[in-house]
């Protein structure tokens, strides 16, 4: 069997392949709160503000969602639209590099319109400014020649509705950051709820699977609706050729086994993480950047995508001075902590 390591994740697919994926994943998104799992607190009072901002006939307060990849912040962003009965506009912040870009969009939307920006903390400082205007007063002020003859226009926009995502909340500038009415941290997927995304996603799949293995796959889902689906898909295709399609508890255990994905849900580059601020930095604590080198991956990709997965389980510990293995690390790995010669003094 191939072996599939952090390859298995959807942020190391090749532009054709996240294309697949992207529409594996919209096939399994949900298009209501009733069928959205989890992150009850944020539903229910998302939902109150929908229900206000409808009986009102307004629009609906901006809205930034935070909190890691996968948990669903795109999908919430698409049921507003719908449950609002609103035209949704999506881009990203990398998209948006210069003034006349968002000016294009903003004069273009309607009433009650609503528009997605996917990582908005990467939207350029000079593209953001234009935002504080449009948020706050729904107007957009353009400078209009250079020099002495510049003068200001103001454009009086539509009521409209920004709803923000972001990985990495503490790079939004506080100005934008004041201006979303409605702030929500979305959290890791427990065990049970993962398990009812999974038998849902089957369903709509039309895969045959059992309790036990749903549980097997969501309990290695890292507490992540996104990778709970992808992984879904890579059993099925070992129970389509071993089992008649049918997805049991040794199917499931067999095949993310197979991908070198353990129990715990950590994959080959987690691994690599963890054994490498263990053995090259004696257990740390160590920089980002510097693991980063040493296992050839991104920072920005480890900040975002596997370290916070390592820290909730506590795996790793985040310190002033850098990141350290915890004694779950050692004992998950099958590591020894070697003691420092401080300790190794003290019972001589």
């Amino acid at each position: 069997m191939p072996r599939a390591g952090s390859g298995a994740r959807i942020e190391k697919l090749s532009a054709e392949e996240q294309k697949g994926e992207r529409e594996f994943l919209n096939e399994l998104r949900p298009h209501t709160f009733e069928d959205f799992v989890g992150q009850h607190k944020i539903k229910v009072n998302v939902g109150v503000s929908i229900e206000s901002s409808k009986k009102r006939n307004d629009s609906l307060d901006h809205v930034l969602f935070t909190g890691p990849p996968g948990l669903g912040k795109t999908t919430l962003a698409y049921i507003i639209a719908s449950e609002m009965k609103s035209r949704i506009i999506t881009t990203s912040g990398p998209v948006l590099e210069k003034p006349g870009d968002i000016a294009g969009m903003l004069t273009k939307l309607q009433a009650k319109d609503i528009l997605f920006i996917d990582e908005i903390h990467r939207v350029p400082k000079i593209v953001e400014e234009y935002l504080y205007s449009a948020m706050e007063d729904y107007k957009l002020d353009i400078i209009i020649d250079q020099g002495p003859g510049a003068r200001s226009v103001s454009l009086q926009l539509e009521k409209f509705t920004l709803i923000g995502s972001t990985t990495r909340s503490g790079l939004l500038s506080a100005p934008l950051l004041d201006r979303f009415g409605i702030r929500c941290r979305l959290n890791y997927y427990n065990t049970d709820e993962l398990a009812d995304i999974v038998h849902r996603s089957a369903g709509i799949l039309k895969i045959r699977i059992e309790d036990e293995g749903a549980m097997i796959i969501a309990r290695r889902s890292r507490g992540t609706p996104r990778i709970a689906n992808r992984l879904l898909k890579l059993t099925r295709d070992l129970a389509t050729v071993k089992n008649k399609g049918i997805i049991t508890e040794e199917i499931a255990d067999e095949s993310l086994n197979n991908w070198d994905i353990d129990h715990r849900g950590l994959d080959e580059l987690d691994k690599k993480i963890l054994t490498t601020i263990i053995d090259t930095y004696k257990g740390g604590p160590v920089g980002l950047n510097s693991i980063a080198v040493s296992v050839g991956e991104e920072s920005g990709t480890i900040e975002d995508v596997y370290e916070p997965f390592l820290v909730q389980e506590g795996f790793i510990r985040r310190t002033s001075r850098g990141r350290e293995a915890t004694d779950l690390a050692y004992e998950h790995l099958g590591l020894k902590k070697k003691k420092s010669k401080l300790q190794e003094g003290l019972f001589e």
